[in-house]
């Protein structure tokens, strides 16, 4: 099997995980026959969040976090529609909103509308098959607008990993502080929730414990016991674990509450020195390309780590 088919198996799996999560809505309305129906209407395709006052609504998204459509009612009491979903742009700009009205309020829809707060409005009663098109499109637009911007924060964090690791490479500095701040770039290149560095032992048959860094000081290390490790050893190709129903995880990852689990092997001149692993707790999608540019900076890193082992064998010697 060649390296491109790994790498877009590898891909499908990771975005498939993240694929798989429906799209959160949120629905205001002070009426509880209304909240009802847009719950029946969109729960299928949403998993949607109800609150019956703007108060209540920010109040959830603070715990929530972002959602893709927020469908809000334009009359309630102590909070107009309009006025609601504007105090949500600051922190959700790429949220779509829609408003639903049953009067005319012109001025105010019109402002909102404008200003880029309302995506779109529908009046009331509302035909439901022109809200089901109208929250489609919204949500479809709201994936272009995530994608985008992913995509422009990930290039962003791949150049500063890419320059880091060169950085790091001609710095003079301790392992330790070479092997942090190499593992801390990674993480924060892709979002990881815990990621580690960890030296392998002569030709990577097993692990040694003299030095490894991990960005998470509450993590347990259990890489020694996680049969991928050897399969990326054995290898030398990356390698994936991610939660689903047809292959449950292993035990050791639900007690450190890991969701998906990417394993590359650091190597030079076909040597695996040491393996990279990235851990979420929550589902990440990774593309083709991203794979690649993992495959490309750990060359590197192999590189950096080559300039260290007669040191790191010292101190092996020594303890």
């Amino acid at each position: 099997m060649s390296d491109k088919t790994d790498l877009n198996q590898i891909s499908r799996l990771l975005m498939s995980l993240e694929r798989s999560k429906k799209p959160k809505m949120l629905v205001v309305d002070d009426e509880p026959d209304n909240l009802d129906l847009l719950y029946r209407t969109f729960r299928r395709e949403f998993h949607v969040l109800r609150a019956e006052s703007g108060v209540t609504a920010l109040e959830m998204l603070a715990t929530e976090g972002e959602v893709a459509v927020i469908i809000s009612d334009q009359r309630m009491p102590e909070m107009k529609g309009t006025e609601f979903l504007s105090k949500t742009v600051p922190q959700f700009p790429d949220t779509m909103r829609i408003i639903l009205t049953g009067f005319t309020d012109v001025e105010d829809l019109v402002e909102a509308i404008n200003s880029g707060q309302v995506y779109k409005y529908i009046t009331k009663p509302w035909n439901p098959e022109e809200l089901k098109t109208v929250v489609h499109r919204a949500a479809e637009t709201y994936d272009l607008l995530k994608q985008r911007t992913e995509e422009l924060q990930r290039a962003q964090a791949q150049i500063t990993l890419l320059d880091a690791i060169v950085q790091i490479t001609h710095q003079s500095c301790s392992d330790a502080d070479r092997l942090n701040a190499i593992a801390a770039a990674y993480r924060e290149a892709f979002s990881t929730d815990i990621c580690i560095l960890q030296y392998s032992e002569d030709l990577g048959l097993a692990f040694d414990s003299v030095i490894s860094s991990r960005v998470k000081e509450t993590c347990k290390t259990w890489l020694n016991q996680d049969p991928l490790t050897q399969t990326v050893i054995q290898s030398k190709q990356m390698q994936v674990t991610v939660e689903s129903s047809a292959t449950p995880l292993p035990q050791m990852y639900l007690d450190a509450g890991i969701q998906a689990h990417l394993l590359v092997p650091v190597l030079f001149r076909e040597r695996v020195l040491a393996v990279l692993s990235l851990q979420w707790a929550h589902p990440y999608g990774l593309r083709e390309d991203e794979l690649s540019l993992l495959n490309l900076s750990t060359h590197l890193v192999g590189i950096a780590l080559s300039g260290m082992n007669s040191h790191h064998a010292m101190m092996e010697a020594n303890v």
